[in-house]
């Protein structure tokens, strides 16, 4: 006798997170994406070396670290049986890599040439107020004023401390530092823009294999004559597979869950955070002072936060007419 087949279970719905849960991840990859980024500062000083000891071509690292980071993206890609991006995305493609894999890089390796990690850090503070201005008019990300206020305050201090210790002087180098911020910017707003409509680790990585043809030749033909030290080529090695590549993973999917206006001010303690760590690699010394901007800059952010949610819209009241009063079933009835 047959017997009926029975009915496949019905698979499971999944949840979308909160806007609150979504927010707080997006704040902890932040993080974890500027922690992994200021280590780019001191990594980047051991690999070009400074101007009295240069150690590998500022070109040869900008360009060899796209490269490298380029073929790692392409094995990735290819294990992950990625599809390729459809074509109204890649003019956003362009933009990003314009901005993240050759005008960042290129000018911090110039800047750090000349000047030490610890006042390319400092200087680059104004970076999270560039990211939120141009997320603004982009993005349509709209803030309170208060948000602003924090944002001025903590640029305000990071570039308070990056003329106290340089002197109150600025230098070629603080030019091609600004220049850096400004590229910056406009990799990750069009990153960010991406990552809302692809995986965020796809965004690099085909903006990187996209770069292939130019990054590749320009890095073998700058390929340094002279030897470099083992440490030179530990911060090159570290600048090509974390900052150029992994990072981003992180950093892009925090922009896309808790909003770039939002998290791009966590990178207000990337300049301390890289400060923490030229001590140990460069051996630069530590000084009270910088604990206490760096305490400075965390509130600005933790205070910032509250007002980085756009302020509710008022609902508009709209006039309600007298009501006649109802009467009673049998009023005006005849008597």
């Amino acid at each position: 006798m047959p017997t009926t087949p029975r009915p496949l279970p019905s698979p499971p719905v999944l949840a979308s997170p909160r806007p609150a849960d979504a927010a707080r991840r997006g704040l902890a990859l932040g993080l974890l994406g500027v922690l992994l980024f200021a280590l780019a500062f001191p990594m980047t000083r051991l690999a070009v070396g400074p101007a009295e000891a240069p150690q590998l071509p500022p070109a040869f690292v900008t360009m060899g670290r796209a490269a490298g980071a380029g073929l790692l993206s392409l094995l990735w890609l290819a294990a992950a049986r990625a599809p390729l991006p459809p074509r109204r995305l890649w003019p956003s493609l362009a933009l990003s890599a314009a901005g993240t894999v050759f005008g960042f890089p290129l000018c911090i390796a110039l800047a750090l040439r000349e000047a030490p990690a610890m006042h390319a850090a400092v200087v680059t503070g104004v970076l999270p107020l560039a990211t939120a201005a141009l997320a603004a008019w982009v993005l349509h990300q709209r803030a309170r004023v208060g948000f602003w206020v924090c944002a001025a305050a903590g640029c305000a201090l990071v570039l308070a401390f990056a003329l106290r210790e340089g002197g109150g002087r600025l230098s070629a180098a603080d030019g091609w530092l600004l220049a850096a911020v400004g590229c910056a910017a406009v990799g990750y707003v069009w990153g960010a823009k991406l990552s809302a409509q692809m995986p965020a680790e796809h965004v690099i990585s085909w903006a990187l294999v996209a770069c292939l043809p130019i990054t590749a030749p320009w890095a073998l033909g700058t390929w340094p004559d002279a030897p470099a030290s083992a440490s030179a080529w530990g911060g090159f090695a570290y600048v090509t597979v974390v900052s150029m590549w992994l990072g981003f993973f992180a950093w892009y999917r925090a922009l896309a869950l808790g909003g770039t206006l939002r998290v791009s001010q966590v990178q207000l303690l990337q300049p301390f955070l890289a400060l923490l760590a030229a001590v140990p690699l460069l051996g630069e010394p530590l000084r009270a002072s910088t604990l206490v901007f760096a305490l400075a800059v965390l509130a600005t952010v933790a205070i910032g936060r509250r007002f980085a949610r756009p302020a509710p819209a008022a609902v508009p009241r709209t006039p309600q007419r007298p009501q006649s009063p109802i009467p009673h079933p049998h009023e005006g009835d005849p008597p």
